[in-house]
């Protein structure tokens, strides 16, 4: 097996999170110690695997962050776009805007390097998140604030025998519901994500200890890169034009299909009442309602 290079993308939430994964099964057995690049930045290392990785607060202005955050992390590794073997990305849900830009600049540069791509949902990062704070994490219930009064979640089980290292089974696919409607495990979890600090009781979990609950398991960069390598060696990667987010709420059509039919209708109701003003005195001078364009 050769050096695996994968860079890593999630602009989910309001943070820009990169990362950049090595995996080099050539190099020395049993080792944990990361190369000496590696105390310039945030960093994760456990045997061939070593994960440069960049987190940023920048709220709306991901889109503007991404592309040098990538830069950044090449040159702190010490190589270049070129070396790159895949592209994995956090492909939701998460925020529309933000799943936008992460699936178009993975499309983009994995287009560019004639590479694959590799989905990976925000919820299984959160549980692979959860794992990584946790080995005995093996049920984990990502719930996410989905805002509108709703919780995006799914439900995965750790199969230590699935693929060459383990896998996730998804034992319940990424939903969107009433935070009352989450189904929990039977067994003891680990709540995974920030439904618990939103929705609070409203969430129907047990009393401990059959529920830990792991705040910062979170969507990162990490993560996605993680799970994106067994994803990547399993052979779970798309063409770059096949990349898409995975929106769950399915909302960005008919927000703006919404918005237009409110205008719409707007403009019909000004233009009926100005026909019943006419009717009612035909001399009274004409006076055009119809909203001005923006």
């Amino acid at each position: 097996m050769t050096r695996t290079v994968l860079l890593a993308l999630d602009t989910s939430t309001e943070f820009c999170s990169v990362a950049l994964l090595i995996a080099d099964p050539t190099a020395v057995a049993g080792s944990d110690a990361a190369p000496t690049a590696y105390e310039s930045a945030p960093h994760y290392s456990a045997g061939e695997v070593h994960v440069w990785f960049s987190h940023e607060l920048t709220g709306p202005v991901s889109s503007t962050r991404l592309l040098p955050a990538i830069r950044e992390l090449f040159d702190t590794a010490g190589l270049k776009l070129q070396d790159c073997t895949a592209i994995a990305f956090g492909a939701g849900p998460g925020s529309f805007t933000g799943l936008r830009t992460a699936t178009g600049v993975a499309q983009g540069l994995a287009f560019g390097l004639s590479v694959p791509v590799v989905p990976i949902g925000t919820l299984l990062a959160c549980a692979e998140f959860a794992r990584l704070h946790e080995p005995s994490a093996t049920r984990v219930l990502a719930a996410l604030d989905a805002r509108m009064n709703e919780a995006y979640w799914a439900d995965f089980l750790w199969d230590p025998a699935a693929g060459a290292a383990g896998e996730w089974t998804t034992v319940q696919t990424a939903s969107l519901d009433l935070p009352e409607a989450i189904v929990r495990p039977d067994e003891p979890f680990t709540l995974a994500g920030n439904a618990a600090a939103a929705f609070g009781e409203r969430l129907p979990m047990p009393a401990a200890p059959a529920c830990r609950i792991d705040f910062d398991a979170l969507p990162h960069a990490l993560p996605v890169a993680l799970a994106g390598l067994r994803a990547l060696r399993a052979g779970r990667t798309v063409a770059p034009d096949q990349a898409a987010p995975e929106y769950v709420r399915n909302k960005v059509a008919q927000t703006t299909a919404e918005r237009m039919d409110a205008r719409a209708a707007k403009v019909a109701a000004a233009a009926a009442a100005e026909e019943q003003a006419n009717q009612a005195d035909p001399a009274a001078p004409i006076v055009h309602t119809t909203e001005p364009q923006r």
